[in-house]
């Protein structure tokens, strides 16, 4: 990740679909202040003294957080999952999340992490520096099978080993784009207990569908408490405030012998972490979530049109360039996601760094090769697009650039299509 920004900044002239940043049209100062006014309106409103109010927002906080209950609140209206604000912990951002889930689950260097390959770098990431052995579960055409997750996790403990838990995007996964079907999601948790694992769901994309086409969380079908469900408010809010939250709502033994969330034993670890989430940040979020109703997928409708949007566009704009009925000359196909924020571009050709440098340097475009996000090797000619954070008018421009360095670097016998020069424009209206 840190080429691709190194990339980006050597050539700041290129448009980058290599990112996964939010759309930033939306973002407006003023509604800081208002979501700071709202928190302490709010938090007076519902009868806490003032003094603590300002303990909330000035001070070091609970470890847990302070908008645990809005949280809660909005996870229920949102995606049919009810836990208690016990149940839930509030970190800087889905990153720390993942590093206290897999700190708090993996004490023995025979626990194995599963997780789906191609997978987001941060999962593979926060592994490596905590010393946590990973076995890829590869992808199939629509995403992880479940299948596939019994074979492995199955071939893990004949080794000798123990499977602890897998991580999984159920919706829009980064890199792949690729959502799991319901009966999947159900066949997941079947595995799940039989296998005796846990599920990390990790969703920052799923409010970013069409409307009527949402399906069940794997957290909110979840009967048994084997999934450990990863949020973070960067793409739906704004990343600046860098908040993002775990809900473990997993019964285990406290040092009173009583029973309590996971969430509560997983706030030890993030104590020693970063003591607490910034108190400033999390009154920005709880007055968002208050002026929401504790809806964000109300609150976000037009934001996720305006992605699937920008997904309608660059799928028109790739079929402009390198029409899929003539496939067999130029080589190039891509997936087509329901949402979310990614799509996979196939060329006839390594896409590797020589190519992104080339790519950024003599065409203006910069794109993300598939092979860093692979477990092991894979991906070799495959490219990630990112289409959240440009303009209709520079995803436009951008495959244009896109298709200019494919036909120059594609096999000469490669017949790749070069469509006349029109207004590709009037095609997506």
């Amino acid at each position: 990740m840190r080429l691709l920004s190194e990339t980006s900044f050597r050539y700041p002239k290129a448009l980058s679909f290599a990112s996964g940043r939010p759309y930033e049209g939306f973002f407006e100062f003023a509604d800081l202040h208002r979501y700071l006014d709202r928190f302490v309106d709010d938090s007076l409103a519902r009868g806490l003294p003032e003094e603590r109010v300002k303990k909330a927002v000035f001070q070091y906080g609970p470890t847990n957080g302070v908008i645990r209950d809005a949280v809660a609140r909005m996870l229920n209206a949102d995606e049919g999952i009810h836990v208690g604000p016990e149940s839930i912990l509030i970190t800087h951002g889905c990153q720390e999340a993942m590093m206290i889930a897999l700190r708090g689950l993996f004490a023995s260097p025979d626990d194995v992490l599963l997780t789906v390959s191609p997978c987001y770098v941060g999962i593979a990431g926060a592994a490596k520096l905590l010393d946590i052995d990973i076995e890829p579960v590869p992808e199939g055409e629509n995403g992880l099978e479940a299948a596939t997750l019994a074979e492995v996790a199955r071939r893990v403990k004949a080794a000798g080993r123990r499977p602890v838990a897998c991580y999984v995007t159920a919706d829009f996964s980064n890199p792949s784009g690729h959502s799991l079907s319901l009966e999947t999601r159900r066949e997941l948790l079947e595995v799940a207990r039989d296998e005796d694992l846990l599920l990390l769901e990790d969703n920052p994309y799923g409010l970013f569908c069409r409307e009527g086409e949402e399906i069940p969380t794997l957290k909110a079908l979840d009967t048994e408490q084997r999934v450990i469900y990863l949020g973070s408010f960067a793409k739906t809010a704004f990343p600046g405030a860098r908040v993002g939250y775990l809900v473990a709502d997993q019964p285990v033994l406290g040092g009173t012998g009583d029973p309590r969330p996971f969430a509560e034993e997983l706030a030890k670890v993030k104590s020693m972490f970063t003591v607490n989430t910034a108190g400033v940040s999390q009154a920005l979020i709880g007055g968002l979530l208050a002026e929401a109703g504790h809806s964000l997928r109300k609150a976000t409708r037009e934001l996720a049109d305006l992605y699937v949007g920008h997904l309608e566009t660059t799928v028109r704009c790739l079929e402009e360039h390198f029409p899929q009925a003539r496939f067999p000359e130029h080589g190039v196909r891509w997936n087509v996601p329901g949402g979310g924020f990614f799509l996979l571009l196939e060329v006839p050709f390594d896409a590797g760094y020589p190519a992104l440098e080339t790519s950024a340097r003599d065409h203006g475009v910069v794109w993300a090769p598939m092979r860093m996000f692979y477990v092991g090797d894979g991906g070799a000619n495959i490219i990630r697009l990112g289409f959240s954070s440009l303009t209709r008018d520079e995803l436009e421009e951008g495959i244009r650039r896109l298709a200019g360095f494919i036909r120059a670097s594609s096999p000469r016998d490669v017949d790749v299509a070069n469509p006349p020069d029109r207004d590709v424009a009037n095609l997506l209206d």
